[in-house]
């Protein structure tokens, strides 16, 4: 392009003023104020130059410019004039919104984890709509503590003698470390020094936390001569962690949480038990039995567990470390304790979930993931069918296939929890075209409102109705439907 050609496309640009004066900018002038609409249109218009400029080539944006799918090849009016009413579209609708998942998947930690029950929410909206006796003691009329309004109910459920409450449990791990062992030696066996979801590792958590990690065992076998070599005047504290998110099997040995806990005592060094996963106890007929549970963890004598709230647990994102009461105390007086505190929200949601747990019915039936994980063959058969049967009625050809779900989350690796899918059927013959028609089908519903993420596999799309509720599946076939409609 010559010099006096990219003039002339530079000229078409049109004005930010004559944008300003287009009715549909005015309107949404009136519903989003001049500052946000002028920025975008100001933005667009940048990135049209910039695109002129580079011979018509679109240039990659900046994060703070425009949202993604802006495009910058434009110099029309109407053209900016609808790329600047779609881009404050993307930036005034929330980013965080409902997803329908139909992955099998219970605990999905990239769908935020355990999903909360419509009790909690109610719960909820109590406190959080005016103001809270979050560290007000009503009965004596003074100030309280925020944690008492959860604690008591971990300390009823676990018989820990005291507990206190963090953002998540890998803080609450390391506050842990850096109270009790900061400069000093943590014993931990090789064999679970692991890697939690985003490439957080034990190692790295335990140096952040000031104490000096001491390995010891191998891989595969640790036993309680190892722990008992390595201890020194400078050992602080021994640490277990469970292996949540892999196993390790076949010629194995590890020691017990018991074994641990009576061989500190006879050190004098606290023992802390990184359970993770937040199991706080066994409910009776759910595939559970080979989790450990906060519970028991306690009853073999652990000085402190630590775990999660969002996973196993079926709470919000929190951590929650429990134990002896002479050694909670320490972390209740530390001045990192003010830092990891959770607010009203956090509380409320953890109190309304852990009240569930005073007995088996209302924990199936008002945490969705002990309902999910109850489900019986014949309930999940039948789920399936009424979504083929929902598809069938807006002319999708689809079928009932055997699948197979999880647990999640870094939890239960090995567990396999027998389920059905519905999988869609191409008219395409050859399967190159069913696994584009798959694949375009399944990203196109991640741009539906709300997005149904189901499973790309093998070619073909699937919907798992592990982690469906009845009352999804109409939206989910009428989501499909509109998508396939659109589809070439």
């Amino acid at each position: 392009m010559d010099k006096k050609e990219l003039q002339a496309r530079l000229r078409q640009l049109p004005s930010v003023d004559l944008v300003l004066s287009q009715a549909a900018i005015r309107a949404l002038m009136a519903q989003h104020g001049s500052d946000l609409v002028t920025f975008v249109i100001r933005s667009v218009i940048e990135n049209a130059r910039k695109a002129i400029l580079s011979d018509g080539h679109e240039r990659p944006l900046s994060p703070t410019s425009l949202p993604q799918g802006v495009r910058g090849d434009l110099c029309d009016l109407e053209e900016i004039v609808g790329q600047s009413a779609e881009a404050i579209r993307v930036i005034t609708q929330p980013l965080l919104k409902r997803v329908i998942n139909a992955t099998g998947i219970i605990i999905h930690t990239n769908m935020g984890r355990a999903p909360l029950g419509r009790q909690v929410l109610q719960d909820l909206a109590d406190v959080v709509l005016g103001y809270s006796n979050l560290e007000y003691n009503l009965d004596k009329a003074e100030r309280g503590e925020r944690g008492e309004h959860v604690v008591p109910l971990i300390k009823y459920l676990t018989n820990a003698d005291d507990a206190v409450i963090v953002n998540n449990n890998a803080a609450g791990v390391m506050f842990a470390l850096g109270t009790f062992a900061k400069g000093k030696e943590v014993i931990v066996s090789r064999g679970e020094l692991v890697e939690i979801g985003g490439s957080f590792r034990v190692p790295d958590i335990m140096a952040a936390s000031g104490a000096i990690m001491v390995e010891v065992g191998t891989t595969n076998k640790t036993r309680l001569s190892d722990y008992d070599k390595a201890i020194t005047p400078n050992t602080a504290m021994i640490l277990k962690v469970h292996r949540s998110n892999f196993e390790v099997v076949g010629f194995t040995e590890e020691v017990s949480v018991a074994e641990l806990a009576d061989f500190s005592r006879q050190q004098g060094l606290p023992f802390l038990y990184d359970i993770g996963s937040g199991l706080i106890r066994k409910p009776k007929n759910l595939p559970l039995e080979k989790e450990p549970d906060v519970k028991s963890a306690i009853a073999d004598g652990a000085d402190l567990v630590a775990f999660s709230c969002d996973k196993l647990l079926g709470g919000c994102q929190a951590g929650i470390v429990a134990g002896r009461s002479e050694v909670i105390a320490k972390l209740k007086k530390a001045p990192m304790m003010r830092a990891l505190r959770v607010d009203k929200l956090t509380l409320a949601v953890l109190s309304s979930v852990i009240r569930s747990y005073f007995n088996d019915e209302t924990l199936v039936s008002q945490i969705p993931l002990f309902g999910m994980l109850e489900q019986s063959a014949e309930t999940l058969r039948d789920k399936a069918e009424r979504l083929q049967q929902a598809l069938q009625a807006r002319n999708v050809v689809a079928r009932v296939v055997e699948s197979v779900g999880r647990c999640g989350g870094g939890t239960l690796p090995l567990l396999e929890l027998p389920s059905f899918a519905v999988m869609l059927v191409s008219a395409s013959k050859s399967q190159k075209e069913r696994s584009q028609f798959a694949e375009r089908v399944f990203l196109a519903l991640h741009r539906a409102e709300p997005p149904v993420v189901g499973i790309l596999r093998q070619g073909e799309v699937l919907f798992d109705v592990l982690t469906l509720s009845q009352e999804e599946i109409p939206l989910v076939a009428d989501r499909i439907a509109q998508v396939l409609e659109a589809q070439p």
